[in-house]
């Protein structure tokens, strides 16, 4: 049973403390994706153009991703170029081009209208709502990332799709933004009252805050000695998190706090170079015993 994404698949410029680096790929597709694809496959449904090669497509080869969906346009593929500072704290955006993302509008192929799980990614809300409109049937759950340019500029749409969301992922600022409440608790509230009944919130260096009718769980990052790029890292986490869902066919409170422990073992492998470099070379064994020392340093012994 796959995992069905709708996102974007793009082209990224980076400047960090570490280095440069142009013509990478990135988007929230392809980290979602090859994240996700270690526990259920994905397919993807994206948009790119001619500039984007046999290389590039090849990163997706010898996994369990069906690319059906994501269609190639005349044009030139999104393009994003950020820059970090020291503190790699949040991305400073140079230049964005959508390219031809700008007229995206998601077709999901017949086989992809039955996919028991969806992840709606950082898109338009409108598109959102239409991709759940093309489900032939309602999958078990449905998750969605948005951002405060569409909590703030489109509203009313956004609240439209929260209303067929099971899963909503966003950032701190995102979750009071969107609540109206400072206070994450009371945030959740709020939030479960417009649709989604989990809330993940992610906070970057500080690791990431689940809430579910069930209870509340905090898990710290993965400390690692150096951070290079943490580019894609929340899309990484997503992928994860709802991949490792997927496959555990449960959203009880014991399954979301092993999939919030994935989710940060997976991200952790993206920051520890630029792009999806680390990503593509994360091996199965590298998961697990990256997820045995996650899990020591939470456990607590004793009575």
């Amino acid at each position: 049973m796959s995992l069905l994404a709708v996102g974007s698949v793009a082209f990224d410029d980076l400047v960090t403390p570490f280095g440069s680096r142009e013509n990478i790929l990135g988007g929230s597709a392809s980290y979602f994706s090859l994240s996700a694809s270690h526990f259920r496959p994905v397919e993807v449904v994206a948009v790119v153009g001619e500039d984007f090669g046999p290389e590039h497509f090849q990163v997706f080869e010898g996994r369990p991703i069906n690319l059906e969906g994501l269609v190639q346009v005349p044009g030139k593929s999104f393009r994003w170029k950020g820059s970090y500072g020291r503190e790699l704290a949040e991305a400073q955006t140079l230049e964005t081009h959508l390219n031809v993302f700008a007229g995206f509008r998601p077709v999901l192929p017949e086989r992809s209208r039955t996919a028991p799980y969806l992840f709606l990614g950082n898109i338009d809300p409108v598109l959102q709502l239409a991709v759940v409109r093309q489900m032939s049937q309602r999958p078990r759950w449905i998750a969605l990332d948005t951002m405060n340019f569409w909590i703030e500029g489109s509203r009313p749409a956004l609240l439209d799709v929260l209303r067929e969301v099971d899963i909503l992922l966003v950032n701190e600022t995102e979750a009071r933004s969107l609540s109206g409440q400072h206070n994450l608790l009371k945030a959740y509230q709020r939030i479960r009252e417009l649709g989604p009944r989990v809330l993940v919130v992610k906070r970057g260096e500080h690791g990431v805050s689940l809430f579910a009718p069930e209870g509340c769980f905090m898990a710290s990052a993965f400390p690692l000695e150096e951070v290079h790029d943490p580019t894609g890292a929340g899309d990484t986490f997503a992928g994860g998190f709802l991949g490792y869902l997927a496959a555990a066919e449960s959203l009880d409170l014991q399954s979301l706090k092993k999939a919030t422990l994935m989710g940060t073992v997976m991200a952790s492998f993206t920051v520890e170079s630029f792009g999806t470099t680390r990503l593509q070379a994360t091996t199965p064994d590298h998961i697990q015993e990256r997820l045995r020392l996650f899990s020591d340093m939470l456990f607590v012994s004793g009575n």
